[in-house]
């Protein structure tokens, strides 16, 4: 599939949210489709794993039955998170639920298995894989992905450190095809430099955190409205990935951000077994994830308030770049 042609009818802006673990349920992802933009969810937030069946099923029922009743609207589709881990013990069998339903895109995390790849190729689907590096990024496409997400400096949740500027301009020196940019995107002229750096798309999680339809507690929400990009901070200590977190929600937690332990990659558990990664789940779920680009949200609007809201900065600083040049 040609991810970009693909899309390029299907969305209002070229933004893709990003699967956010416990929050992107089917009632945001489904509000992100209807006003225009690819809505994505882990494959584990459907739980226990029977749901993720029914979930896919009522979803494209509810867009297909949107789209019927708004013939002229754009209704995004959307894409589908796997966890590509030795911890996630439902891959096969969330992947199964997937190409029975021939989800058109699926976005694959830590690894991009051939496997994965060429379940989704037989029904013409398409596979985004993120990155925070040229060595995942040339693996990625060496097993076939169709697309990269680059996680650069600033993103929330697991995120890398490289700058944008870097990693993208890398990347295009081997990889002409589809690349979605993450790192501090939460407005619509942030969308447009993403596309003037020479990424296709905006990989955009934080943001739409802070709406109604997110399954984040409102605690969650406000938070990301009250904090700056000064209250982020980087560590791995709770998932053994280092990512970017809300600082005081670490406090409140009754924990020292400068004296963390120590965790690392092969800690990491998603508790889809029951035991240890369900008991972390539990000691950490307060715990946030953010990204640095919070200063600039103020409120909690809806989905389609946040999506018309960032359209109108887009072309605001598509205007001012016309007037200079």
């Amino acid at each position: 599939m040609d991810v970009v042609n693909f899309l390029k009818d299907k969305t209002r802006l070229p933004v893709i949210g990003a699967p956010l673990f416990t929050v992107s349920y089917p009632e945001l992802v489904l509000a992100q489709c209807k006003a225009g933009v690819v809505g994505s969810f882990p494959a584990l937030n459907a739980r226990p794993a029977e749901k993720l069946d029914e979930w896919l099923t009522s979803m494209k029922k509810e867009l297909s039955e949107h789209q019927e009743a708004n013939p002229n609207e754009i209704v995004a589709p959307f894409a589908v998170n796997q966890i590509c881990h030795h911890s996630n013990n439902r891959l096969e069998e969330d992947m199964e639920v997937c190409v029975k339903h021939e989800v058109p895109i699926i976005i694959t995390s830590l690894r991009a298995p051939k496997a994965v790849i060429d379940a989704v190729h037989s029904y013409d689907g398409a596979v985004m894989h993120d990155v925070i590096n040229i060595r995942h990024a040339k693996k990625a496409v060496d097993e076939g992905a169709d697309g990269l997400i680059l996680v650069c400096a600033g993103a929330g949740g697991h995120a890398g450190t490289l700058s944008p500027f870097a990693l993208v301009r890398e990347v295009r020196e081997f990889f002409d095809g589809p690349i979605a940019l993450s790192g501090s995107i939460s407005h619509g002229a942030s969308v447009l430099s993403a596309q003037a750096m020479g990424a296709d798309f905006a990989y955009i999680g934080t943001r739409f955190i802070a709406t109604q339809e997110a399954n984040a507690t409102q605690g969650y929400k406000d938070m990301i409205v009250d904090s700056t990009a000064k209250d982020i901070m980087y560590s791995s200590t709770f998932t053994g990935v280092d990512g970017n977190y809300l600082r005081p929600s670490v406090e409140n937690a009754g924990l020292d951000p400068e004296n963390l332990p120590y965790a690392d990659k092969n800690d990491m558990n998603f508790g889809t077994s029951g035991g240890a990664g369900d008991n972390q789940k539990k000691a950490w779920k307060d715990i946030w994830g953010s990204g640095q680009g919070i200063g600039t949200l103020h409120d909690v609007p809806t989905v389609r308030e946040s999506v018309d809201s960032m359209i109108e900065e887009y072309q605001q600083a598509s205007s001012r770049l016309d007037i200079r040049a």
